[in-house]
């Protein structure tokens, strides 16, 4: 046995005393190991045996068991709190006793104690990092679960709520019509002005519906697309053509560049197709102002047609370039709500972008905006990008359900 182990054989009771007396007297210490006492004693039994059989490792199951004893790191002040301190707190007790005691001997047992807690300490460290980095990656996952679930329930909620009020508005629009029938427009003008607007105001609220219905369709996977010819000129034409009175009201001149959109079809689903088209220049009316000019383009890529939709309206942030497409979102302040669909600066539930994503996905595509960023003084505006995938054939069955990818921004 060398004359250090045997001095720690000898000093052990005094060495456990004064280690223990320093913990127990830090509430942070004391927190960190438990049963005090017995913990100081097994660790200087171990460190007896590592100077007796130079060997440092021998400390390592004492070490593991402190980790274990702690199994999730507690937090102090906003920062985690470790085993370290109390480490320091032993190797501190020991050079205490070590110079109290005096002799030749001194310098050469401090530093064998230095480099064997060197070890420990080094050890202990990466013991508890891993822990930390094990609790970490438990707490996201279980962040990450309980979203989901969340998510999921919003969903649900969505899907149910969007069926249960298509129960009464067809209602409302059955009683209409047959007012509508009772009181015929030319004998009774008043009447059929208010028809009118109850007419309106439940396709608004069937928009709505339909709308709440895709984006749970969406984030269930359950788009399905038919497949046929399709010429995306005819589509841009038709939407152009559905929006010509809310163009006319804001007076927006929408010009299509015919020239650069591809003549020869591709296979895709028209009516969802149309839809994305339709809400992104709804959308693009909605943020330029009165005078404003949206321009219709496309630009042929392998395997793609590039569809852009260019407006000189406000612009969008550049933190927000991916924000806008996800469920909800909107460029306009709640207050700021407007009753009107394409009104300036007019916002509904904030689900067209997504749906469009939604559906673009679908196909196989992608879509994306860019802008300088938002000035309503300046005016820089936006261009959405709508890569549409150029098919020659359609999918097997002349029918096809592709799975939406689930929003990620």
């Amino acid at each position: 046995m060398s004359e250090f182990a045997e001095w720690i054989k000898i000093h052990k009771d005094a060495l456990i005393a004064a280690a223990t007396d320093k913990m127990v007297c830090s509430d942070t210490l004391r927190s960190q190991v438990e049963e005090v006492e017995e913990s100081v004693a097994d660790f200087f039994k171990a460190f007896g045996k590592a100077v007796e059989y130079d060997n440092p490792r021998i400390l390592n199951a004492i070490l593991v068991d402190w980790i274990e004893a702690r199994p999730v790191p507690t937090h102090d002040e906003g920062e985690t709190s470790g085993l370290l301190p109390a480490l320091s707190t032993l190797k501190e007790a020991l050079w205490e006793q070590i110079i109290a005691s005096g002799g030749p001997d001194t310098i050469a047992y401090i530093q064998e104690t230095e480099r064997i807690f060197t070890e420990a300490t080094h050890y202990l460290a990466s013991l508890e990092s891993e822990a930390l980095l094990s609790y970490v990656r438990a707490d996201l996952e279980k962040a990450k679960n309980n979203l989901l679930r969340l998510d999921k329930r919003k969903s649900d909620f969505i899907a149910v709520a969007a069926h249960e009020l298509k129960t009464p508005l067809t209602l409302i629009e059955g009683y209409n019509n047959m007012l509508n029938a009772q009181f015929p427009a030319d004998k009774h003008p008043d009447v059929a002005l208010l028809m009118d607007g109850i007419a309106k105001g439940a396709g608004r609220l069937r928009e709505i519906i339909q709308d709440m219905i895709d984006v749970s369709m969406i984030d269930m996977s359950l788009i399905k697309l038919h497949f046929q010819p399709v010429w995306i000129q005819r589509l841009i034409d038709a939407v152009q053509f559905d929006l010509r009175e809310k163009l006319q009201m804001r007076r927006i001149d929408l010009i299509v560049e015919r020239d650069k959109i591809p003549t020869l079809p591709t296979y895709a689903d028209p009516e969802r197709l149309y839809q994305v088209f339709s809400k992104i220049v709804s959308n693009a009316i909605k943020y330029t102002p009165d005078g404003g000019v949206i321009t219709v383009s496309a630009n042929e890529l392998p395997g793609f047609v590039d569809v852009t939709v260019t407006d000189n309206g406000i612009g969008i942030e550049p933190e927000k370039l991916t924000l806008i497409f996800e469920k909800f979102s909107s460029q306009t302040e709640v207050a700021n709500h407007s009753s009107g669909k394409v009104k300036f600066k007019g916002s509904g539930p904030g689900l067209g972008l997504a749906i469009a994503k939604g559906l673009v996905e679908a196909h196989g595509g992608t879509i994306w905006a860019e802008s300088e960023g938002y000035d309503e003084e300046r005016c820089p505006g936006s261009t959405f990008h709508i890569m549409v995938p150029v098919r020659s054939a359609p999918s097997e069955d002349h029918m096809a359900t592709l799975f939406a990818q689930p929003n990620s921004n």
